[in-house]
């Protein structure tokens, strides 16, 4: 094997970009990682660099391919939806078509391997879809040497959007609707995707050129099929499950859309359910022939190694981390609403009772109302969450430290409102430390 070329891997912290970066090191490839961002743990790879990769023009990306010689550029990136900060027709059509350009500008000789979706085209019904069939077609017409992998339901070590929504779904009582379970899915691990770029690398770009394969196992079977393998790592398998509606999967993708305009990236919004429900689908026939790699079922990948604690954790709160952060954001909301809009007289008097001064009860009053509702503002934002779950924790001992030096009485009022501040704090904590999404 030529071990000799070196590799570029576009969107290196991304679920199948990471996994690549690290195995194709392992198998003694030189391997350079970019991503726009990456996590803290992987900040310490003297090769991993963050780069505006989406903002760098044609000229820009030649030089990067020149300055680190590079033979073999894996690009995996993608966007699932439109949103702030998600432009899935700059991600996945116009970026392509720069680096396309800059791989001419180099100088160099160097294979794409391009990351797609399989499926077939007449069946493209979102944007995802569609983008991405507009770079398959501009590589196509580009003259370079390229190879397009089109991998199944990828399942991987970690687990993000899409793949972690399934492991709760196995890990819960609840089950989807039949029309949605009967989907066509078939998988692939991501470590055959790894393989089959190792091979790609040990080979002259001649070899395997203009070539589109799709990676999945050849066998048959359903999203079921796919969530209750994994149900049977978790030891779930024979649970009695709620099936969900499909009014209420319609629901929560709304919610997920509304979500993503606040900078979340939730798992449930339109575009995952539209593909969800187009099934997954093709034929690894050709892939397999010219490689020799013989692909493994979804049984092997999922029981390769029995499910861990960590894994089980995971898959469970994995939805309840939405509903911990909704619920904080309402709570702060609306109880500042209410002294604000609604009791404000009773918020007031709570401080006459306890002889307040009167020209600091009103603001005072406003004060709090407004600070509280601030704090949850900041907590419905992606960008802010972290400061303003921070900020309600700091709040919330104020507010039991001033209670008990000036009211103390509140401590033993009959429905316990201070008390309650405590599990409060603590919920708050919990979504601080999962606030983390890959």
């Amino acid at each position: 094997m030529a071990i000799d070329r070196k590799i570029l891997v576009l969107g290196a912290s991304g679920l199948i970009g990471r996994y690549l970066t690290d195995d194709l090191r392992a198998r003694e490839f030189d391997v350079v990682g970019v991503a726009r961002t990456l996590p803290t743990s992987q900040k310490g790879a003297p090769l991993d660099l963050e780069l505006p990769v989406m903002a760098m023009d044609v000229p820009a990306l030649a030089n990067l391919l020149r300055e680190h010689a590079v033979d073999i550029v894996v690009n995996s990136l993608g966007v699932l939806q439109d949103g702030p900060g998600s432009d899935t027709a700059a991600v996945h059509r116009d970026f392509v078509a720069r680096l396309l350009q800059a791989i001419h500008a180099s100088g160099r000789v160097i294979r794409l391997v391009h990351i797609s979706i399989p499926g077939a085209a007449d069946t493209d019904r979102t944007a995802f879809a569609t983008t991405k069939r507009e770079a398959e077609r501009l590589i196509a017409t580009s003259g370079v040497s390229h190879t397009i992998l089109r991998p199944g339901f990828v399942v991987a070590p970690a687990a993000y959007g899409g793949s972690a929504m399934l492991r709760a779904l196995a890990a819960l009582p609840i089950d989807l609707p039949a029309i949605e379970r009967t989907a066509p899915f078939q998988p692939v691990a991501v470590a055959d995707i790894a393989a089959t770029i190792a091979w790609l690398a040990a080979r002259e770009p001649d070899e395997a050129r203009e070539v589109t394969w799709d990676l999945m196992q050849p066998q048959a079977i359903t999203l079921g099929g796919v969530i209750e393998e994994f149900r049977h790592a978790y030891g779930t398998q024979h649970w009695t499950r709620l099936v969900l509606p499909s009014f209420l999967l319609d629901l929560g993708c709304k919610l997920g859309d509304f979500a993503s305009w606040l900078g979340w990236m939730p798992p449930m919004r339109s575009t995952a359910m539209a593909e969800l429900r187009r099934g997954v689908t093709g034929n690894p026939a050709a892939w397999m022939a010219a490689t020799g790699i013989a692909p493994q079922y979804l049984g092997q990948i999922v029981g390769s190694r029995a499910a861990t604690i960590q894994d089980k954790w995971f898959a469970r709160l994995f939805l309840v981390k939405a509903l911990v952060i909704a619920s904080l954001v309402l709570f702060w909301l609306v109880s500042g609403f209410i002294a604000l809009a609604i009791s404000y007289d009773a918020a007031a008097n709570i401080l006459r009772a306890h002889n307040f001064p009167p020209g600091l009860i009103d603001p005072i009053t406003i004060g709090t109302s407004l600070m509280d509702m601030s704090i949850g503002a900041l907590i419905a934002f992606r960008r802010t969450a972290a400061f303003g779950l921070v900020a309600g924790i700091v709040a919330s001992l104020g507010y039991m430290l001033g209670a008990a030096i000036l009211t103390p009485d509140l401590w033993i009022e009959p429905l316990g409102a201070l008390v309650k501040t405590g599990p409060a704090i603590v919920l708050m904590l919990v979504a601080l430390l999962t606030l983390d999404s890959r």
